[in-house]
């Protein structure tokens, strides 16, 4: 028989409404993409308050994580790893800015700032135009620069993945 761990009375359970909050993660395919959208346009300014104080005004810094820049550079022997040189799908960023954005308050961002966001880093990145409305239907439409440039691994081991 294991021993019971020891409960120290610190926490709570989280709330229904807590565990609905983190578990919106969408796949490649946009399955489960909310209602709402955003451009470019919209998503400058909530960038400028809520993003650029980590990843710079244009999202060129790497205090953090450098989010801007580094097409063609995968191949050489200091790739720099962007939004537009290395992310695979639109929707899985949509899914870790909704989740882990801001770093300071990780999902309090709402489906229409993070629509406007995902717009104006893609559109930063010169995927998207600044007008271009990004929602559950057109979002998974976008085509990222590296969306071929990803192998399944073919260790038998780890399966099909």
């Amino acid at each position: 028989m294991a021993a019971q761990l020891p409960t120290y009375g610190v926490g709570r359970p989280p709330t229904a409404g807590e565990v609905e909050a983190w578990a919106l993660t969408i796949p490649a395919d946009g399955q489960g993409l909310p209602p709402g959208s955003g451009t470019a346009a919209l998503g400058k300014a909530i960038y400028a308050e809520r993003c650029a104080s980590c990843h710079g005004e244009n999202g060129e810094d790497a205090k953090y994580s450098r989010l801007v820049g580094g097409h063609g550079s995968l191949a050489t022997a200091q790739p720099i790893k962007t939004i537009g040189s290395f992310w695979q799908y639109a929707t899985t960023l949509w899914s870790y800015i909704r989740r882990a954005q801001p770093f300071d308050e990780p999902g309090s961002l709402t489906a229409d700032q993070v629509y406007a966001v995902t717009a104006y880093l893609l559109h930063l990145n010169g995927i998207i135009g600044e007008r271009d409305v990004l929602d559950a239907k057109t979002l998974p439409l976008v085509k990222m620069p590296n969306h071929g440039g990803f192998v399944p691994d073919p260790r038998p081991d780890l399966g099909r993945r």
